[in-house]
């Protein structure tokens, strides 16, 4: 197949692919839509639900117990003595139970169970970030892939016209069919590198729309707006960041185990009263009783069971400290680094805006020298290339700048809202 046959073949089956109509959202619906549907919330939900039945458990430790017990017992005959029922053949017993458990550390035990609910629900905070920073990072690329397809598309257009004018060229007996089948070369490459590139809008719709919950791709409609937020102290954003919050919470919450495992040196006690009706009553057994006991068990000697907890108690809490000192310096070296990142990368940016601007002037200027027979069109198809890669690395610095700014946000505690 000729080149210039390629290059028609190309050229019509890319519009004859039927396009198929895609949902597409804005940056705002797209993050409320994913923390709303994404399942991994709902999977991260259920450790709270987990957590508060362990704090009923533990709550059930320290509250008064009451049951009811009704027993019948019938025997093969009576009891007698002096002819008198000792103990009739059918006879039941009604009780009641009533204890309460006096333990303090049953009561540590409820506190501590209250400190993991809240470790759970900042858990869930740290979910909703993770799949919002997905959901932006897949909503950016979209916006990156379609860029680079506008990039090929006017590419493609300028390589037809120069096959156009060089077709026209050869015709009219002033042209080369060497200078068509170079141009008609350029246009088939431009055209095959735009379906790749339209593969790779697809699989990112399709990304996006996995993260929203949708059933098909979804495309990103406008460009979102990051504003790079002023530097501010320390504290007033390093506690604010989801993924801190949660490790401050366990580190305190290790700090109460530790401070509780005194109390398992403490007297338990339990009070316990049970009224009871026998029916019918023996001789030997009335009808009605009660009975009230006070019991109290102080531990003396374990085995240095109770230090062994202690200690690992202990390892455990120095653990969640230095976990949150490493995150601490982890979230620092993220914002100075995001910042570093948006000034090298905006200064990317326009220094590929000037080579993009200056490529599209040396390519008309090409273009016209070429029309002068002063140049070749070896010359423009270099100029073409040139145009086209640097349209591309703007399209990539542009990128670049709204995930550094998007880092940013993230670094700060401050995406999602």
């Amino acid at each position: 197949m000729t080149g210039v046959a390629l290059a028609l073949a190309f050229g019509l089956a890319a519009p004859a692919r039927a396009q198929q109509a895609v949902e597409s959202v804005s940056f705002d619906q797209a993050i409320a839509r994913a923390l709303e549907k994404n399942p991994s919330l709902a999977i991260a939900a259920t450790n709270i639900l987990r957590s508060e039945a362990l704090l009923m458990q533990a709550r059930a430790q320290t509250m008064p117990r009451l049951a009811v017990t009704a027993t019948n017992t019938t025997l093969d005959t009576g009891r007698e003595f002096s002819g008198q029922t000792v103990q009739p053949q059918n006879q039941t017993n009604f009780g009641l139970s009533a204890a309460l458990p006096i333990g303090p550390a049953q009561w540590a035990a409820k506190a501590q169970a209250m400190d993991q609910v809240e470790i759970a629900r900042l858990s869930v905070t740290g979910a909703r970030r993770e799949i919002a920073v997905a959901t932006a990072s897949a909503y950016l690329t979209v916006i990156a892939q379609k860029r680079q397809v506008d990039v090929i598309m006017t590419a493609i257009e300028t390589a037809r016209q120069q096959l156009d004018y060089n077709t026209r060229r050869r015709e009219g007996g002033v042209g080369s069919r060497l200078n068509e089948l170079r141009a008609a070369q350029v246009l088939a490459s431009a055209e095959a590198q735009l379906e790749v590139l339209r593969l790779s809008v697809i699989r990112a719709q399709e990304a996006l729309g996995v993260l929203l919950v949708a059933n098909g791709p979804v495309d990103a409609g406008a460009e979102p707006a990051f504003e790079v937020p002023q530097e501010a102290p320390e504290g007033e954003w390093l506690p604010n960041r989801p993924d801190v919050k949660v490790l401050i919470a366990q580190r305190d919450a290790s700090e109460r185990v530790v401070n509780d495992s005194s109390k398992d040196w403490w007297p338990v006690a339990s009070v316990s009263f049970g009224p009871q009706l026998l029916t019918p009553a023996g001789i030997f057994q009335p009808s009605r009783t009660w009975a009230l006991s006070l019991q109290l068990a102080q531990p003396i000697y374990d085995g240095r069971q109770r230090r062994g907890v202690r200690r690992q108690r202990e390892s455990l809490f120095e653990a969640s400290k230095f976990s949150l000192e490493r995150l601490e310096i982890e979230a620092r070296s993220e914002v100075r680094l995001a910042r570093a990142a948006i000034a090298a990368r905006e200064q990317a940016l326009g220094k590929a805006r000037q080579a993009s601007q200056t490529a599209n002037e040396v390519l008309k200027i090409t273009i016209v020298a070429f029309d002068a027979g002063s140049t070749t069109n070896i010359e423009v198809i270099d100029a073409q290339r040139a145009s086209r890669d640097l349209e591309a690395l703007v399209v990539l610095a542009e990128d670049a700048v709204r995930q550094a700014r998007l880092d940013l946000l993230v670094a700060l505690g401050r995406f999602p809202k």
